[in-house]
C-alpha cells in the first residue's frame, strides 16, 4: 500500500472522490508522510498530514507553519505573483492577517448573518419554485450552485442581473484542472481581472451611496483610521466571491449525495427536522468541501519523530482528518444525529478558521428545511459527475427527480 500513495492525482478525485483508503492507511502507519511526487514537473515533494490532531496542531501555529511564505494553495506560484497574492487574507500570517481579519469580521457579525435569514429562505423557495413544476433538475446547477451565489450577491449588494456573470467567473477561477471549465492561463487571469474590476465598481458605488452591506463595512476605516488598500479590497472581494460560493455549493451537493446514498438518514430528517442542525455539521464533516491547504515550515521542527526542515512544504488533508477514528466514534458512518462532531471542515482552528462558517451553516440549514418540506421524495436520477480537482471536493452535475 505504501508504494501506491498518491494523494494529489486529480483523476482519482474525479472518479471517486477523496482517496479514503489511502488516508486510512496513512493515519495508521505513516501520519506524517513524505510525498515525493509533487504533482507537476519541478514541483517539490511535501509532507502529507492526515491525522486530525496534527492538522489542528499546525493550524494553530502560524509562526511555524506559514500561509504567507509560499502561499496557502497547493500549486507552486511564480515569484512575481507571490507578492500580490500575499495581500489576500488566505495567504497572510499574523499580525497582517489579524489586522485584515478585524476589518472583515465587521461584515460577518451575528446580526449581519441573522439579517440574511429571511432572504436566504426566499432564495431557497424561489429556486425550488423554478424546478418543481418540471419534476426533475440538475441539483448542482439548479439549486446548490445558485443558492450561495445569490446569497453572496445579496451580501455585497450586487444587482440580481449580475449573478450569472459572477457564477461564470467563479467557475473559471476554481475549476481550472477540470476539462469542462479548463481555459488558457490568460483567460483565468482575465477572469481574475474582471472580478477585481467588478469589486471596484461596487466599492465606488458604496463610497457614494453607503448601504447596510459588507462592501460598505469593509470600506470604513478602523479605530486607528486605517483603511484597506485597493489591492487588499480587490483580493478579499475575490476570496469572498469564490470561497463563499464554491464551498457551500459543494457541501450542499455532496451532502445530498450522502443522503441519497444513506436513505435511512434522509428518512430520519423527514421524521425529525430537529436533526437538521446536526445534519449540517455531519455533511460538512463527511463531504469536506475543501480537501487540502498548504503551509510552509519557517524553521526546523519535529512532528511525530519526522524532521521537517525550514522551507519544507506541508499539506494538511481535511478530508482525512474528518474520518479519523481516533477522534470520531464510528468515523466511517454517516450519521445526521452525530452529537459530538469536532470536524475540521471549516479549517483546523487558528487564525484561518473559516470566516463564513455561520453563514454557510445557515444556508445549508435553510436548504435542508425547504427540501424536507417541499421535496420529501427527491431521489437521484442518474450518475453524478465529480469535479477534477484535488483541492475542492466538488460535484459538477447531479440529476434528481422528485
Amino acid at each position: 500500500m505504501a508504494q501506491q500513495i498518491n494523494l494529489i492525482d486529480p483523476d482519482v478525485y474525479q472518479r471517486s472522490g477523496p482517496p479514503h483508503e489511502q488516508f486510512a492507511w496513512l493515519r495508521e502507519h505513516d501520519p506524517i508522510h513524505w510525498h515525493a511526487d509533487g504533482g507537476e514537473p519541478g514541483w517539490p515533494g511535501f509532507w502529507a498530514l492526515t491525522r486530525h490532531e496534527d492538522i489542528a496542531h499546525i493550524s494553530r501555529r502560524p509562526e511555524l507553519f506559514s500561509s504567507s511564505r509560499r502561499l496557502a494553495l497547493f500549486g507552486e506560484v511564480p515569484e512575481e505573483h507571490i507578492v500580490l497574492q500575499r495581500l489576500m487574507m488566505l495567504n497572510m500570517d499574523p499580525p497582517q492577517h489579524t489586522r485584515q481579519r478585524a476589518f472583515v469580521n465587521r461584515g460577518f457579525t451575528p446580526r449581519m448573518i441573522a439579517a440574511l435569514e429571511k432572504h436566504i429562505i426566499e432564495i431557497c423557495h424561489q429556486l425550488l419554485d423554478d424546478v418543481q413544476r418540471q419534476g426533475e433538475a440538475d441539483f448542482v446547477t439548479d439549486i446548490a450552485a445558485p443558492l450561495p451565489l445569490y446569497v453572496i450577491c445579496e451580501l455585497v449588494g450586487a444587482p440580481v442581473e449580475d449573478r450569472a456573470k459572477i457564477f461564470e467567473l467563479s467557475n473559471l477561477l476554481i475549476g481550472s484542472a477540470d476539462p469542462e471549465f479548463q481555459v488558457e492561463e490568460q483567460a483565468q487571469l482575465n477572469a481574475a481581472t474582471q472580478v477585481y474590476a467588478y469589486g471596484e465598481e461596487l466599492a465606488a458605488r458604496r463610497r457614494e451611496e453607503p448601504a447596510d452591506d459588507i462592501v460598505t463595512k469593509l470600506l470604513q476605516p478602523n479605530d486607528n483610521g486605517e483603511a484597506l488598500t485597493t489591492d487588499e479590497f480587490d483580493l478579499f472581494f475575490m476570496l469572498l466571491t469564490v470561497a463563499g460560493n464554491e464551498t457551500t455549493r459543494n457541501a450542499a451537493s455532496g451532502g445530498m449525495l450522502a443522503l441519497f446514498e444513506h436513505p435511512d438518514q434522509w428518512q430520519r430528517l423527514l421524521e425529525d427536522p430537529a436533526l437538521i442542525p446536526t445534519a449540517v455539521e455531519e455533511i460538512v464533516r463527511w463531504v469536506s468541501p475543501v480537501n487540502l491547504f498548504r503551509r510552509t515550515a519557517t524553521a526546523d521542527t519535529d512532528l511525530r519523530g519526522r524532521e521537517i526542515r525550514e522551507g519544507d512544504k506541508v499539506v494538511v488533508f481535511y478530508a482525512s482528518a474528518n474520518r479519523d477514528d481516533g477522534i470520531f466514534a464510528e468515523a466511517q458512518r454517516f450519521d445526521v444525529g452525530r452529537a459530538v462532531n469536532p470536524h475540521v471542515g471549516f479549517g483546523g482552528g487558528g487564525p484561518h478558521f473559516c470566516l463564513g462558517r455561520h453563514l454557510a451553516a445557515l444556508e445549508l440549514r435553510v436548504l435542508l428545511q425547504a427540501l424536507t418540506e417541499r421535496m420529501p421524495s427527491i431521489r437521484l436520477d442518474g450518475q453524478p459527475s465529480r469535479l477534477r480537482s484535488n483541492f475542492i471536493n466538488g460535484i459538477k452535475h447531479m440529476p434528481v427527480r422528485f
